[in-house]
């Protein structure tokens, strides 16, 4: 079942988008889908799906957070793991090492105050993923970070996206 916030009576009301970016630059967004897709390829779907929802709660992106965590609920990830993400730090033991090394990158390269990427969480995410998967695992962070400019800049409304909607 999906939820939307329409009854203005019960809840705050939505807030207006800036504007539909993807319908007047269409051949951008076409280029970050086929990015998305070309990123994904070889990376375990659930996976993905954390690393998302993770960068998005790291951004902000209340429109991704929708999304990628219908998507990943759909996708059979568990509402636990879900929400203790945003607590990874003391969450460690609901994730494979092999996870939490992604989310831990997934950290890193979204929030890049200082400047780099850790040499010790880098070699951290080596140690779990193969030199191709590890291409394909910050591609699709920086992705999902590009996705989530996106909607934050243009304050894409969130509550209205189904799973696979924009397949």
């Amino acid at each position: 079942m999906t939820t939307t916030y329409e009854d203005t009576t019960a809840h705050a009301p939505e807030h207006t988008p800036r504007m539909g970016w993807a319908k007047h630059a269409p051949e951008v967004y076409k280029a970050i889908v086929a990015l998305e897709m070309a990123a994904r390829k070889g990376l375990d779907p659930a996976l993905v799906e954390l690393v998302k929802i993770r960068a998005s709660q790291l951004n902000h992106c209340a429109f991704c957070l929708d999304m990628h965590t219908k998507d990943a609920i759909a996708a059979g990830e568990s509402v636990e793991r879900i929400v203790q993400l945003s607590a990874l730090e003391e969450s460690r033991h609901f994730y494979t090492e092999k996870e939490v090394a992604a989310l831990e990158l997934t950290e890193a390269v979204t929030v890049l105050t200082e400047g780099f990427v850790p040499d010790e969480v880098y070699e951290k995410a080596a140690k779990h993923f193969e030199e191709k998967e590890l291409s394909h695992l910050i591609a699709i962070i920086a992705t999902i970070n590009v996705w989530n400019r996106f909607a934050v800049t243009t304050r894409m409304v969130p509550g209205h996206y189904t799973p696979g909607m924009f397949k």
